[in-house]
Formats: structure tokens, C-alpha cells, sequence
């Protein structure tokens, strides 16, 4: 994947748009996987900045307690400040409360897990899960992010989105995923069609080669961003006949149920 250029495209042109605090932002994004620690280089690379302008930002982030520094690695990690940020989000949530009886009902109808995405640049993150009683589930948990691209609840989030939206994010993924595009975005129009027709879509071992699942969005009517349910697991057990046959149409009933509360 390329270094993503260093964002730019307000510079000048919104004079309330600070840049500055967007940089800070970027670097705490730049964290990709739980535990994970980045140099200043590391930063550099996923974020396009200069080198001299993360170095000044790392300190910032350090100082403010956002970022905690490990002197015999010469590396940052995100600090315990950071978890308040996450957890205000959450709490602000209601619709994780209102829809969690229904996810763990399907969950335990299935034996897998059911979860609530929503969107992050060009993968999903999970704002709430439940779990089945299969003993081989997918180990992910809330704040966890996954591909959008290949994934069943990234497609379904794609599938309700405006066409506009949806177009400058396939000129993103198209530039993530580089070679592999053609064949990815042919996966994506295909669920697009099957959500169309069907009202939800499918990833069949398409995210990992041992992993099936299907999802259906929610779209809120107050304009909130659009959000998806999914329900996945083995590819072995959660077969594309009993997705079609009776987990598909009781993941939309799920949507139907949580929409009629929510609206």
C-alpha cells in the first residue's frame, strides 16, 4: 500500500479549518492494530508528514498524556487518556443499547457472532458484538477495524450509501488496493446487485479463506452515519444455504426491529 499524502486539500481554502489539530489527529490514527508501537518513521510513512512536523507532534501527544513514549525502543504507544475519547463516544450511542437484545437473540439462534459497524475511511469498526455459543468464533472485538472493501458489512454500508459517496470512496480503494483492485471491486458490485435484489449482501471467504458472513444496513433517519449488521463465522458451518435460507432474512428482521424503535 502507498503512504497516504499528507492531507492537504483544506489548506487555504477553510479558514476554520486548523490544520495543526488535524495533523495531531492523524498521528493518533495512524494506529492500526491493538498494542501496536510506531516510530517516528513509522508515523512519517502512514501519514505523509514531514519528519520534523510528527517529531514536534509525538512530543505534543506525549506531553499531553495522549501518547506514551518507550525510551529503550525510541517508540509511542496510545495512552490510557485516549480510552476516555472512545468510551464518551460509545456512551453516546443509544442505538448499541436498543439493538443489542436482538443481536444476541440472532447470536444465539446461530451459535456466532453478531456485530454493529460503522464507517472509518475505508474500513468498518465495530461498535458493538455479541456473542454466539460456537465454540470457533472470530475473535474481534468493539474497536476493532476491518476492510470495507472485502468484507460483508463493508459491502452492505456501500450498497446504501449515495452513489456520489460511493464513487470518490472506489477511487480511495482503488488506490489501496493497487493490483487487486479489478477483482475486489468486481466483489463489490456483485453484493451491491445482491443487496438490490435481496436486501442484504455476503462475503463468502471472500474477507479470509475460512470466513463467511452476511450483512444489512441501517441507514438513521436523524443523519447519523449509515451502520451495518453482520453476522459471520467458519465457512464450514455458516454455509451460503443456511445464510440464504434463514440467517440472511432474520439479520433483515433485525434491522427492521431496531429501524421501528429507533424511527
Amino acid at each position: 500500500m502507498r503512504p497516504r499524502k499528507e492531507r492537504t486539500e483544506c489548506d487555504g481554502q477553510d479558514r476554520d479549518f486548523v490544520v495543526a489539530l488535524a495533523r495531531g489527529l492523524e498521528i493518533l490514527r495512524a494506529f492500526r492494530r491493538e498494542g501496536e508501537a510506531l516510530g517516528n518513521g513509522d508515523f512519517a510513512m502512514r501519514t505523509g508528514l514531514s519528519k520534523s512536523t510528527v517529531s514536534r507532534l509525538t512530543y505534543t501527544l506525549h506531553k499531553l498524556d495522549y501518547l506514551s513514549w518507550n525510551p529503550d525502543t525510541a517508540r509511542y504507544q496510545l495512552a490510557p487518556p485516549v480510552l476516555s475519547l472512545g468510551f464518551s463516544c460509545l456512551a453516546g450511542m443509544p442505538l448499541r443499547q436498543i439493538a443489542r437484545p436482538y443481536m444476541q437473540e440472532l447470536a444465539d439462534h446461530t451459535g456466532m457472532p453478531v456485530a454493529l459497524a460503522s464507517p472509518d475511511r475505508l474500513t468498518m469498526v465495530y461498535l458493538e458484538r455479541c456473542r454466539g455459543e460456537n465454540a470457533v468464533t472470530l475473535a474481534i472485538e468493539v474497536g476493532a477495524h476491518i476492510k470495507m472493501a472485502t468484507t460483508a458489512v463493508g459491502r452492505a454500508y456501500l450498497s446504501v450509501i449515495p452513489p456520489e459517496q460511493r464513487a470518490a470512496l472506489f477511487e480511495q480503494l482503488e488506490q489501496h488496493e493497487g493490483a487487486a483492485w479489478p477483482e475486489v471491486r468486481r466483489g463489490i458490485e456483485a453484493a451491491i446487485e445482491c443487496y438490490q435484489e435481496r436486501g442484504y449482501c455476503m462475503s463468502l471467504t471472500e474477507w479470509k479463506p475460512d470466513v463467511n458472513a452476511v450483512a444489512v444496513a441501517l441507514a438513521p433517519r436523524d443523519g447519523s452515519p449509515v451502520m451495518a449488521f453482520n453476522c459471520g463465522g467458519p465457512s464450514q458451518t455458516l454455509t451460503r444455504d443456511w445464510i440464504e435460507s434463514d440467517v440472511a432474512p432474520r439479520l433483515a428482521e433485525l434491522v427492521r426491529r431496531v429501524s421501528a424503535v429507533t424511527h
